[in-house]
């Protein structure tokens, strides 16, 4: 049970001591980031050891047939229940915080709330979502945007890696989709992360509350073309979609500076993928990002715009194809607030996305960030001390103390 849980020694040392249990998992040797693709190996580890820190702490542990994992501190059935976690999976070499730091801050938080003899009155739910990086299915969000009917479960369930494995397979069932029976028995949603920038280096403070996560979405252009050999065919004759793809980025990011924005090419798929060949197909997948929904599609538009273009002087035929867009998310200004008042802490914007900017269109959510010494992420360049976690976990600790004891 909860009660016989036992918490031992500093808190920096505690967080070292749990972060080093998932460290090693999904670790790629040559690049040190991270390969932990949604309901794959590495990712399917964490989940085991999800389910036996709960059961360590006496929290049980529910699935919601989507693949989000639930561990409860208190009757699930009662509602108006605080949520917290974030996710396990990863980029393609990404860093090691990215997700997973969320999770075992609420572990800890939980541990730090019992060792002060709090007793929530609203229950306390730690989750743990599926696929939130869309980095082996496509869709990023994948879990939340189910839940929450964001995302229908027919779709979903059709989805497909680079294997050709599906969603619905990997998951070993058809997704469950809308679950308006669990969400509703939500009443807050509260998602720590480490911070996918420098603006906290360049505060000088350990911990920040987000204010609004910028409007977003990906885009997916397949460049048609006419495969041949790259010996006999003359320049002239030619009709090459690596051409118009290779404007394509560039294009994009011109338009992107041009308005302040944020546009990344960094997928490519090309066929047949030969040196000695003329592709005969090319597709690149556009991220465009931008401070209000405006600026995004006038950025998207423009892009369309020189694709279109290009693929007329180059020959080829051009489909664009929209894959996921995320709104401007404003989290709930009240609850921003209170936090940052009762944490001392500053109030900043992110340009990335999360589920708690899924999640925010169906109940009030918030959003802390912790220290990232590099200010980078998706890489394994990315980091936090020991310090900064703990402080972290305090802070998370305090806003679920705040939320749930009332």
């Amino acid at each position: 049970m909860l009660s016989d849980f036992v918490v031992e020694g500093s808190l920096p040392n505690r967080f070292r001591e749990l972060w080093d249990e998932i460290a090693p998992v999904g670790r790629d040797a040559g690049s040190g980031g991270y390969l932990r693709y949604a309901l794959t190996e590495p990712e399917l580890e964490l989940r085991t050891w999800f389910r036996s820190q709960a059961d360590r702490r006496g929290l049980p542990v529910t699935e919601d047939g989507n693949g989000n994992l639930f561990a409860h501190w208190g009757d699930p059935e009662t509602g108006d229940a605080v949520l917290t976690g974030s996710h396990f999976d990863s980029v393609p070499h990404g860093g090691a915080y990215d997700g997973p730091l969320g999770i075992v801050s609420a572990f800890l938080a939980v541990d730090e709330l019992r060792a002060a003899g709090v007793a929530p009155s609203r229950p306390l739910v730690l989750a743990a979502f599926v696929e939130e990086e869309g980095a082996r299915f496509g869709v990023p969000c994948l879990g939340s945007r189910l839940l929450s009917g964001a995302l229908p479960a027919e779709r979903a369930a059709g989805l497909r890696d680079a294997a050709g494995v599906s969603f619905a397979e990997a998951l070993g069932d058809q997704p469950a989709g809308a679950r308006p029976d669990l969400l509703g028995r939500f009443g807050a949603f509260v998602e720590l992360h480490v911070e996918q920038g420098r603006a906290l280096v360049e505060a000088d403070e350990p911990v920040a509350v987000a204010s609004a996560i910028w409007p977003h979405g990906r885009w997916r252009f397949d460049v048609v073309g006419e495969g041949n050999h790259a010996g006999t065919t003359r320049m002239a004759d030619r009709r090459d979609p690596m051409l118009t793809y290779a404007f394509t980025v560039l294009a994009a990011n011109k338009e992107a500076r041009l308005r302040g924005a944020h546009a990344t090419v960094g997928r490519v798929a090309v066929e047949p993928n030969a040196t000695n060949a003329i592709p005969s197909k090319v597709t690149g997948w556009l991220d465009a990002r931008a401070a209000d929904p405006e600026t995004l599609a006038g950025l998207v538009d423009a892009v369309r715009g020189k694709l279109a273009e290009r693929a007329r002087r180059d020959g080829t035929a051009v489909t664009v194809t929209e894959e996921s867009v995320t709104p401007l998310v404003a989290f709930d200004g009240a609850l921003a607030g209170r936090l940052a008042t009762l944490l001392g802490a500053p109030v900043l914007p992110t340009g990335a996305g999360h589920d708690a900017g899924v999640l925010a269109a169906h109940l009030p959510t918030a959003m802390l960030f912790v220290r990232n010494p590099t200010g980078v992420s998706h890489s394994p360049a990315e980091a936090a001390t020991d310090a900064d976690c703990a402080a972290g976990v305090r802070a998370l600790a305090r806003v679920l103390e705040e939320l749930t004891c009332r």
